[in-house]
């Protein structure tokens, strides 16, 4: 028989939404001894079925859903059905945009909590983030390796995430043959040098890709300054649009370099380039000091709240940046800004730059809203999924 969690009174609306989280909190009792990962059934106080998912003891969420429906087997053509479904989610978006970089797999937005894959040409990259995702590992490599059969498949699970679960970090090819680094990808046209094995998360960014093409109708002619460039792929698509100048800043010199790569790679001249190993927040007040001006700026930098307790702080933060590199635009410049903290709302980000604009003295228009790309999808019922947000501003 299998192992049953019973919830409290009242706890089961959220899955009765499809939500597939059940936090330690929620639950009344448990019948059986599950081990880590093992797949178990959620059932309300009431005795009716709920849902099926792995059983993770040491995480607040102790049970991620696999499926809400009751005749389906958590088994190894449940994991095949999964991955198929999600490639052919991404097939009109790659043949649309040319590429052979993408995420192919968005965890819980993909019916697969804990699991992200992201393919990169020809290596697949797991991250393997819960108990349930863990225990499957074998399948799910097994499946890979037959449903892409000329990929290497290497692991990068190696975030603080893990260790909610109780896991240890893990990294290490699990399939086939990887490639030298980097890999070269390719989107709307666009050469991009990846190193799977050193690179932030799984090795790249897919998730601006939409955003590298819109800010690009705003460059040509213009001096731009593109604040934690990572490998510096904003400014490869300004390059190719035309831009008058463009300096690329990082406190990475090895994201630098695969900057330099990058427009090499595309056979592009960085005469016009200039990269900058540098702290932004004192680069920015450093030139705000010098009075130097640029037309655009794009801020896109890392994670500033990895729970609500920092939620202020990231505020602050964000505020603060935006603040001077609104100073430092010149009037009708261009800032395209992020926050990439899933537990920012959309909102409450705009307002944040909005009263940055006060505090800079500066006038400004919202002309866009921005989002992760289309292979980072948001489940219906896992608004947790919307995590990338941004704003086009205009300022006078």
């Amino acid at each position: 028989m299998a192992i049953r969690i019973k919830l409290k009174p009242g706890r089961e609306k959220s899955l009765e939404r499809r939500h597939p989280w059940v936090f330690s909190n929620a639950i009344h009792n448990i019948k059986g001894k599950p081990e880590a990962g093992e797949t178990v059934d959620v059932v309300a106080h009431d005795g009716h079925w709920l849902g099926r998912g792995a059983w993770s003891p040491e995480s607040q969420i102790q049970v991620r859903i696999w499926t809400f429906d009751r005749e389906e087997e958590i088994d190894r053509a449940f994991f095949a059905r999964r991955l198929q479904r999600a490639q052919i989610g991404r097939n009109d978006l790659i043949r649309e945009q040319g590429l052979t970089g993408y995420r192919l797999v968005a965890a819980e937005s993909d019916g697969l909590p804990g699991i992200t894959i992201d393919k990169y040409a020809n290596v697949l990259v797991c991250q393997l983030l819960s108990t349930g995702a863990d225990l499957w590992r074998n399948t799910l490599v097994e499946l890979l390796a037959e449903q892409y059969p000329d990929c290497a498949i290497y692991e990068r699970s190696d975030v603080d995430s893990r260790k909610k679960e109780g896991l240890l970090p893990v990294t290490g090819l699990l399939h086939g043959t990887l490639p030298e680094m980097p890999v070269i990808i390719e989107e709307n046209g666009i050469k991009i040098a990846v190193d799977v094995i050193k690179g932030h998360k799984t090795g790249f960014y897919l998730d601006q890709r939409d955003n590298r093409a819109i800010a690009a109708r705003f460059v040509k002619d213009k001096s731009v300054l593109n604040c934690f460039c990572y490998t510096g792929t904003f400014g490869l698509y300004a390059a190719k649009a035309g831009a008058a100048s463009i300096e690329n800043v990082d406190v990475s010199s090895l994201a630098l370099a695969t900057a330099r790569q990058n427009m090499q790679v595309n056979g592009l001249s960085d005469d016009n380039v200039h990269y900058n190993e540098a702290d932004v927040f004192k680069l920015l007040r450093q030139y705000r000091d010098e009075g130097k001006t640029f037309d655009v700026i794009v801020l896109d930098p890392p994670k500033f709240a990895d729970n609500k307790a920092q939620l202020n702080g990231a505020c602050r933060g964000y505020k603060d940046i935006n603040m001077i590199a609104l100073q430092l635009l010149n009037p009708g410049g261009v800032l395209l800004t992020f926050s990439c903290s899933g537990l920012m709302p959309a909102d409450l980000f705009q307002k944040i730059v909005a009263d940055a604009a006060l505090d800079a003295k500066r006038e400004i228009q919202f002309i866009e809203r921005l989002s992760q790309a289309s292979d980072h999808p948001i489940g219906s019922a896992f608004p947790e999924g919307f995590y990338l947000k941004g704003l086009v501003a205009r300022a006078w």
